[in-house]
């Protein structure tokens, strides 16, 4: 079964800002984070384009395609930029959160996202980023069934751990499913969504343990949860590093 359309590695590519990595510069101002609010939520035709600088990964004309699908489906999304806590690094963070809704049918969904990120910034525009945590969730139905998400921000190479998502409240006999797969870097450029098998949850939830690559990068996980009162889809990305001490960025 596939996950519930629109596909949630989509708007979650288009309304985080996903900037290719670049040479790290100045982190961005505060006006510049202001003007990148604006712009976000004024739904003009190529307000993007001037905070942008394009280089190497980063197309300023593609990620203003990706936000015209994100408007596309959810005309009313509004965005949130903040600045976040310092890493030990030094480098300043920014939180983005994207939410909004539509009608579909039947059917009204509900988008809630967030990001938290390491923006670099040159000329007074966006030149690259560093994605700290990211999640996204999709919702359909009438009810808010409230969920816990148990996965990690980050692990190391090769290891093993849980990736689980609970219903936290009581099935009280009501017949539930379930499914949880990977997203490749190929399915989510390509705005796809893995297909889920679903299996009947007798746990009230989710549960897998997986194995983080070989090498560093990251994974993204999509978990799939279908309650008679409504289903609700997941999106969380772990960040895989070799250094232990990366764990805590």
């Amino acid at each position: 079964m596939s996950l519930p359309r629109p596909s949630l590695p989509a708007l979650l590519a288009a309304a985080a800002l996903s900037l290719a990595p670049a040479a790290w510069a100045a982190a961005p101002s505060p006006a510049l984070l202001q003007s990148l609010e604006g712009a976000l939520n004024s739904g003009g035709t190529g307000s993007l384009a001037g905070l942008l600088t394009a280089g190497p990964g980063l197309d300023p004309a593609e990620l203003e395609t990706r936000y015209r699908a994100l408007r596309s489906r959810f005309p009313n999304a509004r965005w949130q930029v903040s600045p976040g806590s310092n890493l030990r690094d030094g480098r300043s963070t920014v939180q983005i959160k994207v939410s909004g809704s539509r009608e579909e049918g039947p059917f009204r969904y509900r988008l809630e996202a967030e990001q938290v990120l390491a923006l670099a910034s040159r000329d007074g525009r966006l030149s690259g980023e560093e994605v700290i945590r990211e999640s996204s969730t999709l919702r359909s139905g009438s009810a808010e069934l409230p969920i816990s998400v148990l996965i990690p921000d980050a692990v190391l190479t090769g290891q093993r751990y849980d990736v689980d998502v609970v219903l936290d409240d009581p099935l009280d006999g009501a017949v539930a499913a379930g499914g949880i797969a990977a997203i490749t870097p190929a399915q989510i450029s390509a705005s796809q969504s893995p297909d889920l098998e679903l299996a009947a949850l007798g746990g009230g939830g989710v549960f897998k343990t997986v194995q983080a690559p070989l090498q560093p990068g990251s994974q993204t996980w999509a978990v799939l949860l279908v309650h008679p009162q409504g289903i609700v889809s997941t999106t969380k990305r772990v960040r895989v590093v070799a250094d232990k001490a990366a764990l805590t960025p």
